[in-house]
Formats: C-alpha cells, structure tokens, sequence
C-alpha cells in the first residue's frame, strides 16, 4: 500500500512517503529494524551525554523519544484498528522528554529496547488485514489510512537516525 490509499492526506504525510522512499508498509517497517540491527553502539558511547548545542536532547533522550512515540503511534493505531470510536490525546514530546530518565540508561539497553518494540511494531501490523490497514483514522486535524501509521513510525526513525548522524557523530572526535 502506498500514499494512493490515504483520503485526506495531511501535509507531514508527504514527508512521511518522502523519507521511506515510496517503500510500502512491510518493507518500511523490514528495513527500519534492518537498520537498528546495524547501529554502531562505539561511537555513541563514546559521545555520551554530549549535545551539538545547548538545550538539546542527548542521544540517548532521542533513543528514548523513538521508543516513546512508537509505543504511542501503536496505541493509536490498535483504537482504530479495533473501531473504538474514542479519538486519542495529543501528548507533549517535551514534557515527556524532560521526563525520562533515559540519561541513566545504557545506549546498548535503549538500542534493544527500541528493536524489540520495533519487532513488536512489525508483529502488530503483519496481523492486521487489509480492510483494517485502510481503516480511516480521525485525529487531531489529521485524518490518514491506518496503514500510514507505520509509514510514520518509520520515518521518525529514519528522521531522527539522520540528526545523530549528521549533528552527533561530527561530536566523536
């Protein structure tokens, strides 16, 4: 399934097609664990709790933030998939953020931790049929095919994996 299937296709979707690169669900979501199997932990380590500026999230709140807003996105899309007809709340990443105690964590234990959410994840939408993966979501002012849920989990990961890349990495040295 690709963007053709979504009704009323908010803008950040485009971004969403954009970033997975026209992949459709199921390989999206292959892929992005692919890539977390691949992360090189030496470096991250080595950079720490350093920030590329001030009054940013280390890496390992971002880390916790990935983990965060999946377990989120997955609530939102089993409401759905379910036909409970309650539209989930908006939550506020940084409050949340300021919240966790992802300081106090091990890269290696919030990398594991983040794959087997993300192996969840996958679990999750390989069990929903096609009628529940074009199921209409309403929320917020964005209405999009459940199956863009996944699309977007994605995307935050390929999103945020792209700033420790280039904001973070440049700090190992």
């Amino acid at each position: 399934m690709q963007e053709s299937g979504s009704k009323n296709n908010p803008a950040f979707l485009e971004d969403v097609f954009k970033l997975n690169k026209g992949s459709k669900l199921g390989e999206a979501l292959t892929l992005s664990l692919k890539r977390l199997n691949e992360i090189d932990v030496n470096p991250l380590n080595r950079i720490g709790l350093k920030t590329y500026q001030k009054d940013k999230w280390t890496i390992h709140q971002i880390i916790q933030h990935l983990i965060d807003w999946e377990r989120i996105w997955c609530f939102r899309a089993v409401i759905f998939a379910r036909g409970e007809s309650a539209i989930p709340i908006a939550h506020d990443q940084d409050i949340m953020g300021s919240n966790s105690n992802a300081n106090e964590l091990s890269i290696e234990q919030l990398v594991n931790e983040l794959r087997a959410v993300r192996q969840s994840t996958i679990m999750m939408f390989e069990s929903f049929n096609e009628k529940i993966l074009k199921t209409n979501c309403v929320f917020f002012e964005y209405e999009m095919p459940l199956f863009t849920i996944g699309l977007t989990i994605t995307a935050h990961q390929i999103h945020h994996l792209k700033i420790i890349q280039d904001r973070y990495l440049p700090l190992d040295k």
